[in-house]
């Protein structure tokens, strides 16, 4: 295929800083992969940020252009069953990680990462859910594949405003749950409209860590901050509940002890999307797209262009941004 030109997102290390800027790009730059996609749209996270000031942790190695995800179209294909002009999604495993990311016009990648867009969703509305919205969808259905349902009572969320928390809000109240969401954010009407059942401040996913379990209140968690919070949550759980565990942006420690588990009966459940298996990926885009597809999406993000995008990972970054943030790449087909 003929060599192509595109924009892309560039972060470059300068001595002890790491500078971001828009730069000019070949597609012969992009690593060997078996399909070639053209990117209209992608979305910020968490990750995407870290990756773009310089954490070692997400990326070895710079000059680098992050983005954990991308919708687009196949330019081209060494593989009969993915034809030039589908559209595909790709997102989560080494894609704006160590592999060029979504923050670009053009993308190569393994067939192995690529899911055929489901019909029920264009590329915005698949880039809104992102991988956010895939992580809470994936961690409502480990949640109710553990037996949990709408009729043993309430269910918390926390860090509820975030891009995963505000997703698992919405998807578990189309689903008929109690929601209680939980945030350290003044956000009531984003939440409310969201279906939040009820709101809580952080603060208030409350009991005291020296004691071994706290009064049962949740038939089931969703949690996305990790740490303390995690831990006060997992107390409060009621007797063979069940808690989902995705992040840890509050802290990676578990100050707990056995007793959730032995004495009640708990399920922990970890949620990994980066590497969840293919068929498990697409049924659960598959859902996003028909039953789970939420009626107010376009609501739930706002949409930035690639110039615009230096900017708001710096808002991110300080804890400024509500909801989800979509990044229109390029023109339609």
């Amino acid at each position: 295929m003929t060599n192509i030109p595109f924009q892309a997102l560039v972060v470059r290390q300068e001595d002890d800083t790491f500078a971001r800027k828009i730069e000019r790009r070949q597609t012969d730059d992009l690593p060997a992969g078996d399909i070639l996609v053209r990117i209209l749209y992608s979305s910020l996270n968490y990750k995407d940020a870290l990756s773009a000031t310089g954490n070692r942790g997400v990326t070895r190695r710079y000059p680098h252009t992050p983005g954990i995800d991308a919708a687009g179209v196949v330019a081209a294909s060494d593989l009969p069953h993915i034809r030039p002009g589908q559209e595909v999604l790709v997102s989560c495993y080494d894609l704006g990680m160590n592999t060029p990311g979504g923050f670009a016009e053009y993308i190569r990648v393994p067939a192995t990462w690529v899911v055929q867009k489901p019909a029920g969703l264009t590329c915005k509305e698949a880039m809104i859910y992102g991988t956010a919205g895939f992580t809470a969808a994936l961690s409502v259905y480990k949640l109710m594949n553990q037996g949990v349902s709408p009729d043993q009572g309430p269910i918390l969320v926390t860090g509820a405003t975030g891009g995963v928390g505000s997703m698992a809000v919405a998807i578990l109240a189309k689903e008929g749950f109690q929601v209680t969401a939980a945030s350290g954010k003044a956000a009531a009407d984003f939440l409310t409209a969201l279906g939040a059942h009820k709101i809580i401040s952080r603060d208030q996913v409350s009991g005291s860590l020296d004691k071994a379990l706290l009064r049962p209140r949740w038939a089931g968690v969703i949690d996305t901050v990790g740490g303390e919070i995690l831990a006060k949550a997992l107390k409060s759980t009621k007797y063979g509940g069940a808690v989902t565990c995705c992040g840890n942006v509050a802290s990676g420690d578990l100050p707990l002890t056995v007793y959730p588990f032995i004495l009640r009966g708990i399920t922990l459940l970890g949620i990994e999307a980066a590497e969840c298996p293919l068929p498990l990926r697409q049924s659960i885009w598959d859902r996003l797209g028909s039953s789970w597809k939420l009626a107010r999406l376009p609501e739930m993000a706002s949409e930035i262009s690639l110039e615009q995008l230096s900017e708001h990972i710096d808002l991110l970054l300080q804890s400024r941004i509500k909801g989800r943030v979509v990044v229109k790449v390029a023109a339609g087909p």
